[in-house]
């Protein structure tokens, strides 16, 4: 993080990022002086609610993120900042997405948390779009000109106000992980919390922490002094995926699985009346099988250098995940997330799929098997960066890898209905 004073002084001269968190109320127009070389301008948790007039000005800029702002509508002066390809606008109090405000190269745009109930009809002039962020507004219906966004392969529309789902975002061709929740067209009571044991807080006891999401925090703790597990006491405050109610409503819905993570209690009586689910503590032999998207990546996960995966690996890997997909699709549960980086494996391949953070609940009496054809998109990606890191020792190995790329190429078909079902990718994935 960066200094006014520095920015004043000229000090920042030629920098290509620039963060500054000072309770701004007014953009400083000195940043104009970074035009030739600014790429990140990030003026997240200050209290702008306008940008200049003249903010085209920098024509490099390819990153903006101005999070916890004071800003009420988007500002049309975006769209003449030719670079601009992410755009992050959470938890302001944004009402107002005028016409044509969006830069025609966006590829990114985060609105989480915000008041907006309508959508442009513009935003189908966004043919690079891939990743909309969009849960937490009040938006009822999604404008029939979005289908023209062609590139779109995550949208989160959890927590809105949405009747019904158009058919048409339903044959999207690239869209893979769609989150939904919390809306009255995927609204599902919350599951009976008598298929949890229901445990009382002062019978747990806390140790270290394990990891902090959007939507909680997860700790070792100890259970009536007896077993080890994971406990996720959750933040309660809409996050980048939804409501955390509804995370949990997922979560205890799917049940008992071996390629799944869930819970196998509920904590009452906590203190400051918040929700935790207790679940089984995972082995330290599991890792996570990738890394979150970057800002280049966008919508695609990252892999460490020395990732690489024999074909056996990868059917093995495969099956697993196919088969907990499976599983939560027969219950009517979009996992909506299906990632490398939500995913856990041993040394012999075993994996766990978790994070049931962007999960909905859908009725497949309204949606048939809709939702699972995006979902095989979101397996035939993970696929895919599995392939391309893959090792090959012998010509059997290669016959592998040939029928795992044809089976990639199905599940990666713009045409949504000639996709695959998972029951058949896990016949194929037997014969392997």
């Amino acid at each position: 993080m960066q200094s006014l004073e520095q920015l004043r002084s000229g000090s920042l001269s030629g920098v290509n990022k620039l963060a500054l968190s000072c309770k701004l109320k007014v953009f400083p127009t000195e940043i104009f002086d970074l035009a030739e070389t600014l790429e990140v301008l990030d003026l997240s948790r200050n209290q702008l609610s306008q940008l200049p007039d003249n903010f085209g000005r920098l024509k490099k800029l390819r990153i903006l993120f101005l999070s916890d702002n004071d800003f009420t509508e988007i500002p049309q002066v975006l769209s003449e900042c030719p670079a601009l390809t992410m755009i992050g606008f959470k938890s302001n109090q944004i009402t107002l997405w005028p016409e044509d405000a969006m830069p025609a190269k966006v590829r990114w745009l985060i609105l989480t948390n915000n008041r907006v109930e309508k959508l442009p009809a513009s935003i189908g002039k966004l043919k690079y779009l891939q990743k909309l962020m969009l849960a937490g507004n009040l938006i009822s219906t999604l404008p029939d000109t979005m289908r023209h966004c062609k590139n779109l392969e995550l949208i989160r529309l959890s927590a809105n106000q949405l009747e019904s789902l158009p058919e048409w975002l339903f044959n999207m061709p690239r869209l893979s992980w769609l989150a939904c929740a919390g809306n009255p067209c995927t609204s599902t009571p919350l599951p009976d919390s008598n298929k949890l044991a229901e445990i009382a807080w002062e019978e747990i006891s806390l140790h270290e922490e394990l990891g902090e999401g959007a939507s909680g925090v997860i700790s070792r703790g100890a259970v009536r002094d007896e077993n080890f597990a994971a406990i996720k006491v959750f933040k309660g405050e809409v996050t980048s995926d939804g409501y955390p109610a509804d995370e949990m409503s997922a979560s205890i819905s799917a049940g008992k699985h071996h390629n799944l993570n869930t819970p196998y209690g509920k904590v009452s009586e906590h203190p400051e009346e918040k929700e935790a689910l207790i679940f089984p503590l995972i082995p330290s032999i599991y890792c996570n099988l990738g890394n979150p998207p970057d800002l280049n990546s966008c919508t695609r996960d990252t892999y460490d250098e020395e990732a690489s995966f024999s074909p056996s690996r990868i059917v093995r890997i495969a099956s697993d995940v196919v088969s907990a997909a499976l599983h939560l699709h027969e219950r009517g549960i979009n996992h909506g997330d299906l990632y490398a980086h939500n995913i856990l494996i041993d040394k012999s391949g075993h994996s766990l799929l978790g994070d049931f953070g962007a999960a909905t609940l859908y009725d497949h009496s309204l949606y048939g098997r809709s939702f699972q054809q995006l979902e095989v998109r979101a397996f035939g990606c993970l696929l895919e960066d599995l392939l391309d890191r893959h090792t090959v020792d012998d010509d059997a190995q290669q016959s592998k890898v040939k029928s795992l790329e044809k089976l990639k190429a199905e599940c990666l078909n713009e045409t949504v209905k000639k996709r695959p079902f998972f029951s058949e990718i896990m016949i194929r994935l037997s014969k392997l």
